[in-house]
């Protein structure tokens, strides 16, 4: 059965932005939260270009090779440059949730710039996932984005929770989680002390 995890590179005070993210500003000052990504010897096996630690790249591909969709808000769609036809993953494509149309758009699902690789969801985080699931079969779905991730982890759609946690403090930006309206606990699976990140892998406690 398809899972529905989020797997993102976190500073220690919980930020996956540095200050003044935005696009062609990328993380702003947070660019360091993807060193990790460059700092081995060991080409990924998913992610053209990537060369890992070992402890990294076993983690990292491991979790880019079950993936079938991405989700992503449309804080994070913005900020990556993705308007143009991109998506976060080599193949897998990827579902935008936002609920405000693409300014121009002449289809529902489609906007302006979005390749046949990139699909839009309007009508909430429930209905994004579900198209996602439809989408990857039976592979996993991916949540990228603060905002996204803590509605669907409010609204009990998602099962595990990766922190690619890098030793810094950035003291300001997007935080990883905003407000929920309960505790989620989890439960610890694998952590993983790699060169310049921890890999936190947990399962959402139901």
């Amino acid at each position: 059965m398809s899972k529905v995890l989020t797997a993102l590179s976190v500073s220690v005070d919980g930020y996956i932005t540095g200050r003044d993210p935005g696009a062609g500003r990328g993380l702003g000052d947070g660019g360091m939260l993807f060193d990790w990504y460059f700092n081995g010897d060991t080409p990924s096996r998913e992610f053209d270009g990537f060369k890992l630690s070992a402890e990294s790249a076993r983690v990292f591909d491991g979790l880019a090779s079950r993936l079938g969709v991405s989700v992503a808000g449309r804080n994070t769609y913005d900020d990556s440059g993705w308007i143009d036809g991109g998506a976060p993953h080599p193949t897998a494509p990827l579902v935008v949730v936002s609920h405000r149309p693409l300014v121009g758009s002449e289809a529902p699902d489609i906007g302006p710039g979005m390749s046949d690789r990139q699909t839009l969801v309007t009508s909430g985080i429930e209905d994004a996932i579900a198209v996602a699931k439809k989408l990857a079969g039976s592979k996993d779905v991916a949540l990228m984005g603060g905002g996204v991730v803590s509605t669907a982890l409010a609204a009990g759609l998602v099962d595990e929770v990766v922190l690619h946690q890098v030793p810094i403090l950035l003291g300001a930006g997007r935080s990883f989680f905003q407000d929920l309206p309960s505790h989620i606990h989890l439960r610890l699976l694998e952590a993983v002390a790699a060169p310049g990140v921890t890999h936190l892998h947990y399962e959402v406690v139901r």
